[in-house]
């Protein structure tokens, strides 16, 4: 589902006429995260969320941090829901056996870096990964979720639309209040360009001090790939699929066509073949992103190039010293 433009301007009449409903959203968000956690893990458990209703480069943070964990040397496992697959769990992701289907895309694409779950019941894929041996754990998502008690949580915003109107859903695209939330954060990432990070500073100038707040920007993976002047038909289910296409321009590539899809869209045997046919009809390479390459069809792997993206945060100082005070 796409996110309604009015979301991302000033409130105007759509926001205030939904106001009651975004009221009533608030307050039980606000009654469930006051609840006890079910289940307290013997081993750190770090969460990766946001305020934000969609994509703010979680997946991103994820493999991020769980690199950085790999390189301190600890068994770090990833506990995710599995948004868009059919599995239930708590069971651990095989990509030899497992396809984005059954285990949802970012699951399958979070196997890759580290071993990881995917759990309706929070607390029980944080005892599963716990039993299997991880002496840390990445909960993807879940910073609403008071099932499992958190060590460490660390909200994720894009800094080019930051909390849009600063509503709640369905008035706004926020789960909660900014502010609210914040208050039981341990750090803030703001994901985006330079422009990007000031026009965020500049629109919430009065968020909690006592939240440390970090930048990152996402940056195209070295692969070897010249991307300049080929012609492209660029097509991405994720949250803003703009900024893939933003991307992928800046790279030097020139886009004939773009397909936004929506957030995790199933890419279908048809829906493929119809972009493939309009790719031949425009002299154009299908390209998407690393996320949307794990929901390709077995037929497509091949044709279709996916662009990686990794997330660089240029000083791990704040986050080194919350590790360390996890004993990690």
């Amino acid at each position: 589902m796409k996110a309604p433009d009015f979301w991302f301007r000033p409130p105007g009449w759509q926001a205030r006429l939904l106001s009651p409903v975004s009221l009533a959203y608030g307050w039980a968000t606000a009654r469930r995260v006051l609840r006890p956690p079910a289940f307290c893990a013997d081993v750190p458990v770090i969460c990766v969320g946001n305020i934000n209703a969609g994509g703010t480069g979680k997946t991103p943070t994820v493999i991020a941090l769980a690199a950085h964990l790999l390189e301190r040397g600890h068994c770090v496992h990833i506990v995710s829901r599995g948004y868009g697959g059919q599995l239930t769990g708590p069971l651990q992701v095989n990509p030899q056996e497992h396809d984005a289907t059954r285990a949802g895309d970012e699951p399958l694409l979070l196997a890759a870096f580290a071993p990881t779950w995917i759990a309706r019941n929070r607390a029980a894929g944080v005892q599963a990964a716990q039993n299997a041996g991880a002496d840390v754990i990445l909960l993807d998502d879940g910073f609403q979720n008071p099932s499992v008690r958190k060590d460490l949580s660390i909200v994720v915003v894009d800094a080019q639309t930051g909390f849009g109107n600063g509503r709640v859903i369905p008035g706004g695209p926020l789960r909660e209040k900014p502010y609210e939330g914040l208050s039981r954060a341990d750090i803030l990432l703001s994901i985006g360009d330079a422009a990007a990070q000031a026009a965020f500073s500049q629109s919430w100038p009065t968020l909690p001090a006592s939240v440390p707040h970090l930048h990152a920007q996402l940056t195209p993976l070295e692969t070897g790939m010249d991307w300049k002047g080929m012609r492209v038909l660029a097509f991405a289910g994720i949250g803003r699929p703009e900024k893939f296409f933003k991307t992928l321009r800046e790279l030097g590539a020139d886009i004939v066509r773009t397909q936004a899809l929506d957030d995790h869209q199933p890419l279908s045997e048809a829906l493929m073949q119809r972009l493939q046919k309009e790719a031949w009809a425009l002299d154009a390479q299908l390209v998407t992103t690393e996320k949307d390459a794990v929901r390709l069809p077995g037929s497509f792997r091949q044709s279709v190039i996916a662009l990686p993206v990794r997330l660089t945060i240029p000083d791990w100082g704040v986050l080194d010293a919350a590790m360390d005070g996890l004993g990690l």
